[in-house]
């Protein structure tokens, strides 16, 4: 049974979904002029946030609202965190891996959340003692032990997030690994986590709304949260390392190092 507040969100969601599925179908039409776009781009990113915004505030009136686009609404001690469009770069090419994200906080822990892709018609939920799930299937993390085994996400910087001692990162952790993948979606990567498809993920320099629901989703699939060098991860950290049990000291050890 999902709790009322999923419920809730699944709803918003899946009507803002509608609004993200067109204007995906609508993106080949405008790949001729790069420009055009880009304004597209911020006009779908607008109407989908503003839709869940519509169906949450008629919910949740008093609560504080912190979004990618509007910025913070102020209200009461809750606060609902919105992503209208984790995996923008992805949307513009029409590539189908890219997520609404909708999260709760109460007095600053995250305790429940959704990432809807709506292309792919996958819906992950997650509630504080609720587990983990990906439509009506429960999610686990993965069990693997060996890092020579795993697969592990991560998102590569670019232009001016480019930061030093990345390319050493990557370099250590395919020199140890079954590989690096990088999908363009944090929030959807730590999903993949929680779903035990990736064994570990890794990013700096990320947002609040990329990170809510996933921290969340991968704790309740048996997982680990922390920042990159192993310390606590709290909601003002601007960066992740997610993985199973059993590997998260060994990654955190290998990209400390450097």
């Amino acid at each position: 049974m999902q709790p009322a507040v999923i419920n809730i969100f699944e709803k918003a969601a899946k009507k803002a979904g509608r609004i993200l599925i067109r204007d995906f179908g609508e993106i080949e039409n405008l790949q001729i002029e790069s420009k055009s776009v880009g304004d597209f781009v911020t006009n779908a990113d607008l109407k989908v946030e503003k839709s869940i915004l519509e169906t949450l505030k008629y919910f949740y009136p008093n609560y504080t609202y912190i979004t990618e686009e509007s910025g913070i609404i102020k209200g009461d001690e809750n606060a609902i965190v919105i992503d209208p469009i984790d995996g923008t770069s992805n949307f513009i090419h029409g590539i189908p891996h890219v997520g609404i994200i909708i999260a709760k906080m109460t007095n600053n822990e995250i305790t429940d959340g959704i990432i809807y892709n709506p292309i792919l018609n996958e819906f992950f939920w997650t509630s504080k003692g609720k587990g983990s799930w990906c439509n009506d299937r429960r999610l686990r993390v993965s069990n693997r032990s060996n890092l020579s085994d795993c697969l592990i996400g991560t998102g590569l910087p670019f232009g001016e997030r480019i930061y030093k001692n990345y390319l050493s990162e990557i370099d250590e952790i395919l020199k140890t690994t079954a590989g690096i993948r990088r999908f363009g979606s944090a929030g959807l990567d730590l999903a993949y986590v929680a779903a035990g498809k990736l064994d570990g993920f890794w990013e700096a320099d990320l947002n609040l709304w990329d990170l809510s629901t996933g921290t969340l989703l991968v704790k309740e699939a048996g997982g680990r949260i922390s920042k990159i060098n192993g310390e606590d991860w709290n909601i003002d950290c601007r960066e992740i390392l997610a993985s199973n049990s059993n590997i998260h000291i060994d990654l955190s050890e290998k990209l400390s190092l450097l």
